[in-house]
């Protein structure tokens, strides 16, 4: 029984090996029914294409979708260890977070991460170590850069806020809320902080945010955020708050500004990474990656709802005007 069991248990592995397929699988802290994180997931199956690895050929991409639950996202990075994929790829900090408490053998490679090093993924930027490298979202500083640029766009702003979920981006308070608080400083602006942990808390810091004259969010990368993402578009909308997003379909779907990274190109990236490790080398080998190209997106509706003008400045500055 004892033989027989061995030989079952080493039999996919075998099997996958002697077929040449291998196995990839993704643990996504967004929901499967999200567009925006369907059409990221595709250009890391595009990136793979492209070098030789066809899902379905020669590559198996197992999926999970956690849905902004914290809870789910750990149980499903032990379903994911449990498969013995060659390579998992987590999508935001809590799933690379859940996939190194889950394994430390099975190499990762994480993708639209703030803070790595702080959040303790990897124990050094340019030698990761470890089964764990990848891709980073954005450095500390653009804290203050997304409320310099709010200003620019609304001068009346007197006090600003940072919206977050402290279960699902506990690097925020860390990371980005002391270039934050030193840009408001700057400004003559007063400095918020907003945590809220689920849709009441989230109505409710809004509402209160809005009590007061020239108020302006900061909605800072967050997976809960991208899933809440309509309820705060709304939410801002209904009282008049101007806001700035780390992501450019936030504003297509009517948020006031973005300023980030193409997030479908990150994740194309990705599958360099992941294409070096099928092929042997290790991840602890390769640095972690910064974004390297950012775009300023406005939408005019909402700004002419808002009653704001956008200035010729900030307009020629602008990757992408939606009217």
């Amino acid at each position: 029984m004892t033989l027989f069991g061995s030989a079952a248990a080493a039999w996919p592995l075998a099997a996958r090996a002697q077929q040449g397929v291998r196995r990839v699988a993704v643990l996504s802290s967004i929901g499967e029914s999200d567009q925006e994180a369907q059409l990221m997931v595709a250009g890391l199956h595009d990136g793979l294409q492209a070098l030789g690895w066809v899902n379905g050929r020669n590559l198996r991409i197992d999926h999970r979708w956690a849905a902004g639950s914290s809870d789910r996202v750990a149980a499903l990075a032990k379903e994911l260890v449990a498969l013995s994929p060659d390579v998992i790829v987590a999508h935001t900090t809590p799933s690379g977070l859940a996939l190194q408490r889950a394994t430390d053998t099975i190499p990762i490679v994480f993708v639209q991460v703030s803070d790595p090093e702080g959040s303790g993924l990897v124990a050094n930027i340019a030698h990761p170590g470890a089964n764990i490298t990848g891709f980073t979202s954005f450095e500390a500083s653009m804290a203050g850069k997304w409320l310099e640029m709010l200003r620019e766009m609304a001068p009346g702003i007197a006090r600003a806020a940072i919206l977050f979920n402290p279960d699902t981006a506990s690097y925020v308070g860390r990371y980005y809320q002391a270039p934050f608080e030193a840009a408001a400083s700057a400004l003559g602006v007063t400095a918020l902080t907003f945590p809220v942990r689920n849709a009441r808390e989230l109505e409710g810091m809004i509402g209160e945010l809005a009590g007061a004259a020239g108020a302006a969010l900061i909605v800072m990368p967050d997976s809960f955020n991208i899933v809440h993402r309509d309820r705060i578009i709304e939410l801002t909308a209904r009282h008049r708050i101007p806001s700035i997003s780390p992501y450019r379909f936030a504003v297509k779907e009517g948020s006031l500004m973005s300023y980030g990274i193409d997030f479908v190109d990150l994740f194309r990236r990705t599958a360099v990474y992941v294409d070096r490790i099928l092929k042997g080398t290790k991840p602890g080998e390769l640095p972690v990656q910064a974004p390297t190209k950012f775009e300023l997106v406005i939408n005019l509706h909402t700004a002419k709802t808002l009653g704001l003008t956008v200035s010729p400045t900030l307009l020629a500055r602008a990757d992408e005007v939606i009217e």
